[in-house]
């Protein structure tokens, strides 16, 4: 048995419906319990390689973390990106570092990290998202999106727009704490990157061991 959410891994497009139906306008029950049938994460086995750049929030903000709860917004990402002179492009895998992991380590337990509130992208940055055409995010939380929602009586809203509407490569619990401490050193932001995950059939996440190389 392998939890295929319970540590780094990438998001298949089968991992999250609108309205009952999933990228490419497929049906939700395509998805059962024995399996994604269409958009599962085998394609993604050899393709999750290129350009990635570190966005490190918390250096920008001055602190050591953002907290729970803090929404990031488009402006912000913006900002940060020309605070560290890195240029985001077409295709790019932006890799978002909110600090959460070092608050945990710092305070020497998990707590509610896995499922609990969190800092992440406020909704409206799916607006910045599609018009970058960036590939890909992946962050250092369990659901890269801001907990609480910001839509109550939504589950992951951004989720729901990024995945099955947009058609994003979506990762999380990326621990970039090495990563982060190698670019604000060299002040270089920008890498290839390499994070093919496990192709498991009908899988709707896949556990990956990411690679930047700068």
């Amino acid at each position: 048995v392998l939890a295929t959410h319970s540590g780094t891994h990438w998001d298949a497009l089968g991992h999250m419906f609108f309205r009952d139906r999933m990228w490419n306008d497929r049906d939700c029950r395509l998805v059962s319990s024995l399996g994604a049938e269409a958009n599962s994460i085998v394609p993604f086995r050899n393709r999750v390689t290129g350009r990635a750049v570190l966005l490190d929030l918390p250096r920008y903000f001055g602190v050591d973390w953002c907290e729970t709860g803090r929404a990031v917004t488009s402006v912000e990402i913006e900002a940060c990106a020309r605070a560290q002179d890195v240029a985001i492009e077409r295709g790019d895998i932006v890799l978002l570092r909110f600090g959460q992991l070092a608050q945990c380590r710092a305070r020497g337990d998990w707590g509610d990290y896995a499922g609990g509130d969190a800092p992440g992208l406020a909704f409206e940055t799916l607006d910045w998202v599609h018009r970058t055409e960036i590939a890909g995010v992946a962050a250092d939380t369990w659901g890269v999106e801001v907990r609480p929602n910001e839509i109550e009586w939504v589950s992951q809203p951004w989720h729901r727009i990024a995945i099955p509407m947009i058609g994003l490569l979506v990762g999380e619990m990326f621990d970039l704490e090495s990563l982060a401490d190698s670019c604000a050193e060299d002040r270089r932001y920008e890498m290839f990157f390499v994070g093919n995950p496990l192709p498991l059939e009908g899988g709707v996440g896949g556990p990956a061991n990411p690679t930047a190389i700068k």
